[in-house]
Formats: C-alpha cells, sequence, structure tokens
C-alpha cells in the first residue's frame, strides 16, 4: 500500500513538473522560429526559409540593441540594490515591532502594488517635471522603486518575523559592534530573504514598459520599449532575437539563485505568513 501510494505521488510529482515545464518553454518556442526564420505565416508548422538576418541585425553596434540591454541591467540593478537598502530596515521594522497604526502602514506599502501604475505614474510626472526628473535614468530608476520596494519589504517582513533578536543581543553583550553584528549575526539568517526579493524586485524592474515610457519620456530606450517597437512594427524576426535576448538575463539570475529558492528556504521565510 505505502509503495503504491509513493508511486501515486512520484508520479503526480513528475507530471506536474512535465505542465510547468510545458507551460514556460512552449511559449518560448515561437520567438526561437522566428528569430531564425526569414518569414513564417500560418499554416505552416515551421518556417519556410530560415536566416540569421534578425540575429545580425540584433547584434550589430548600430541596432542598439545590446545599448538598451546594458542600460536596462542597469537600472535594474540599480533598483535592486535601492530596494534592499529600503526594504531590509523597512521590513525589519514591520516584522519585529508592534505598534499603533501598523496595519495601516502595511496597506500603505500594498497601495503601489494594488493601484495601476498608469493611475500612479501620471501624477508623479507631474511632480518630475518640475524637478527635471522626466527623460532621465535616475529618475526612470527612481519611478521603479514604486512597484518593487513593496516587494522587498514584504519578503523582509516575512523574514524578520521569524527572526530572534536575542542573537544580536548576545553578539552586542560579548563585544560586537553592531556593524559586526549585523554582519556575522543578521545578515546569514536574513539573506535568502534578500536573494529571494531582490530576485522579485529585479524582475519587476527589467519588466517595466509603461513607467519607464512615461518617465523616460521615449529618450530611455529599454529593451521592453525596443521589443514593444518591433512588435507594433510587424518586424517579427528581430521581435523573436530581442524578446530571447529579453528573457535571458531573468533565467541566468533564477539558476543562479535557484539554491535559494528551495523548498526549505521557501517555507523558511514564508512559513509564518
Amino acid at each position: 500500500m505505502l509503495k503504491k501510494t509513493n508511486f501515486i505521488l512520484n508520479s503526480f510529482k513528475f507530471i506536474t513538473i512535465i505542465i510547468l515545464i510545458t507551460w514556460l518553454i512552449m511559449p518560448l518556442i515561437p520567438l526561437v522560429f522566428f528569430s531564425f526564420s526569414k518569414g513564417w505565416v500560418f499554416p505552416l508548422l515551421l518556417p519556410k526559409y530560415w536566416s540569421l538576418n534578425a540575429w545580425n541585425y540584433a547584434l550589430s553596434d548600430t541596432a542598439g540593441i545590446l545599448e538598451s540591454l546594458w542600460l536596462t541591467i542597469f537600472i535594474s540593478l540599480s533598483v535592486t540594490i535601492l530596494s534592499i537598502l529600503i526594504g531590509v530596515p523597512a521590513g525589519r521594522a514591520l516584522g519585529i515591532y508592534k505598534f499603533k497604526g501598523k496595519v495601516f502602514v502595511e496597506l500603505l506599502i500594498l497601495a503601489p502594488i494594488i493601484i495601476p501604475s498608469i493611475a500612479v505614474v501620471l501624477g508623479i510626472h507631474s511632480v518630475f517635471i518640475s524637478i527635471g526628473l522626466t527623460n532621465t535614468i535616475f529618475g526612470v530608476i527612481l519611478v521603479h522603486l514604486i512597484p518593487t520596494v513593496p516587494y522587498m519589504t514584504l519578503v523582509m517582513s516575512a523574514i524578520f518575523s521569524n527572526f530572534d533578536t536575542d542573537f544580536e543581543y548576545q553578539a552586542r553583550s560579548l563585544g560586537a559592534s553592531s556593524l559586526k553584528a549585523f554582519y556575522y549575526i543578521t545578515l546569514p539568517a536574513i539573506l535568502p530573504g534578500v536573494v529571494i526579493g531582490g530576485l522579485f524586485a529585479f524582475l519587476v524592474s527589467w519588466s517595466q514598459y509603461i513607467l519607464t515610457l512615461i518617465i523616460g519620456g521615449g529618450k530611455i530606450l529599454t529593451l521592453p520599449l525596443l521589443l514593444f517597437s518591433f512588435a507594433t512594427s510587424g518586424r517579427n524576426d528581430i521581435t523573436g532575437a530581442i524578446g530571447i535576448i529579453y528573457i535571458l538575463p531573468g533565467i541566468i539570475i533564477l539558476i543562479f539563485t535557484t539554491k535559494y529558492l528551495s523548498r526549505r528556504n521557501i517555507i523558511g521565510v514564508f512559513g509564518k505568513i
């Protein structure tokens, strides 16, 4: 009976993994075909003519795609670092301390996620115009913090709700400075949450279109803007090439952070939510 139950569970897990992989991989297959085709029209199952023209153009210096790639990486990394610097202390305050109006504060933190981005950014746009932050990289970085900081703060709040501050007090009583207590005691305990929150922050910033378009004014050309531009122009081959370039950093980051996204760490982070 036990063997039969284990067989059923293992079969269910295998089927679930296959479905998940299929769900994630299948939408990417047309991008690959488009990027290597000269023309692919319905009802052909495969492109009739194959070509590297799209990739030659995408990787050329004149296309500006690689420049947009590095710009997008720079913006997303900057947003991630700032989100960590803001989200860690904010999450500590929400996770450890109890104070009046805490629920209201948590609702305020969730507000940028609940309210449509376009409604938020239109109000911010007028403010950024008055202080000269529109059409600038710094302005785009600041506006990307609106959807990313809530994710970082909520993840760190869950982490710190399970954190025992007595370890810090013991380190301080033994002569450790605040910085050493944080580096040797607190940081190792919260590192999985920092990695998870940072991953969310990076991917959210990486995929921003509306916020970048409005605050950047079309002058800050990130990959999502270029991808949408070519997609609406009917250049499916170049769209496919840009689409593959666009998803690669997220896949690479996910691979390198897999060990932090294991079942044990996820339970440790979110077990008491």
